[in-house]
């Protein structure tokens, strides 16, 4: 498969390259770059030297058409929009990794994100890039939306237990924490190390962006409306989510009811591993043990005297947070094998 990134100088369209270099069955024919046009890829992502003697080309939709069979597009909120509609005019398979296409509903994006969107008609078109969700639809969609890092880590921690119908969804909890690669390549203020360093960091305490994902594909689950209170935190790592996500459950359950839940909903997919260790140091999923890799790790542990529920998610936000899941969604798109490209274990120690 012929493949273009659009915006490749960034934390993801960087961390796509790497994937793609490596994929047995694709080929990066065209990369673009507003900043660096006619640069080496790997001056901008020194990672890749040796690997790609490609340079960044400007955006051109004629060229892309000609040259690519899917495009990745890896810009920032509001700047995709467009793009896609434009591929998508042109007949071309597209995966999009910003937010512009996450939500079915167009009075989402006013809610969530502050302005109309400009293109209503391509939402309903969209899938919700989650193959342990969506993979029948995302095998025939000529868009694919990869989801939000925070929004993926969590609802695949979540999503078997609205299946089931055991916990109040009135009362869902997401306390999140991320590496400071989730604020992306560029700098402000704040994400200089000297500001970074050492923090853990409360940021958009509530009405977060990611909530309407996780409320959408829960609500989807449920077959009713579902509203999600979700708070995340910066932290002093680069790479990793770790989701505390607090449910009350409407009845009793033991430990052995949950792992068969988790068990029936994801025995059969290699990207979701359940940790919950009685031995060791390593009890529960950690995010130092999923970096550089497209698992997403889940656990739980049973409040008995609140009746809660604590269920544990942890992911790579560059990788099943972002690329990892943008190649997995290739993967399915085209019928490879889904772990093509991507069945790298995590790196450790990092």
């Amino acid at each position: 498969m012929r493949v273009g990134v659009v915006g490749a100088s960034g934390y993801v369209g960087g961390e796509i390259l790497r994937l793609l270099v490596s994929h047995p069955h694709a080929e990066i024919t065209m990369v673009t770059s507003r900043q660096y046009v006619g640069e080496y890829i790997s001056r901008v992502q020194p990672s890749l030297k040796g690997f790609t003697d490609l340079t960044f080309s400007e955006l051109d939709y004629d060229k892309l058409t000609d040259k690519c069979d899917l495009v990745f597009t890896a810009v920032p909120h509001g700047t995709a929009v467009d793009i896609v509609k434009a591929l998508y005019d042109r007949g071309m398979k597209v995966i999009d990794l910003s937010a512009d296409y996450r939500l079915h509903n167009p009075a989402d994006y006013d809610k969530w994100y502050g302005w109309q969107h400009p293109h209503p008609e391509l939402l309903e078109k969209s899938v919700f890039g989650v193959p342990e969700l969506h993979r029948e639809e995302i095998k025939k969609s000529q868009i694919v939306s990869c989801p939000g890092c925070m929004a993926v880590t969590s609802i695949l921690g979540l999503y078997p237990l609205i299946k089931k119908k055991i916990i109040d969804t009135e009362h869902i909890v997401v306390d999140s924490k991320i590496g400071s690669s989730g604020a992306g390549a560029g700098t402000v203020s704040g994400t200089h190390h000297a500001m970074r360093s050492g923090v853990i960091r409360p940021y958009k305490p509530a009405k977060h962006r990611h909530t309407g994902e996780i409320e959408q594909e829960l609500s989807q689950a449920a077959g009713s409306k579902i509203k999600v209170s979700m708070s995340p935190h910066a932290v002093d790592i680069v790479r990793g989510i770790l989701c505390t996500n607090h449910v009350f459950l409407k009845q009793q359950v033991s430990e052995m009811d949950l792992w068969k839940m988790y068990r029936e909903q994801y025995q059969n997919e290699r990207f979701v591993r359940l940790i919950r260790d009685k031995k060791g140091f390593y009890k529960f999923p950690d995010p130092k043990f999923v970096v550089g890799s497209n698992f997403c790790d889940v656990g739980f542990d049973i409040d008995e005297d609140n009746n809660r529920l604590v269920v544990l998610s942890a992911s790579d936000n560059l990788m099943k947070g972002a690329a990892g899941s943008a190649i997995q969604n290739m993967n399915v798109m085209a019928g490879f094998n889904e772990m093509e490209g991507i069945s790298y274990s995590p790196l450790t120690p990092v």
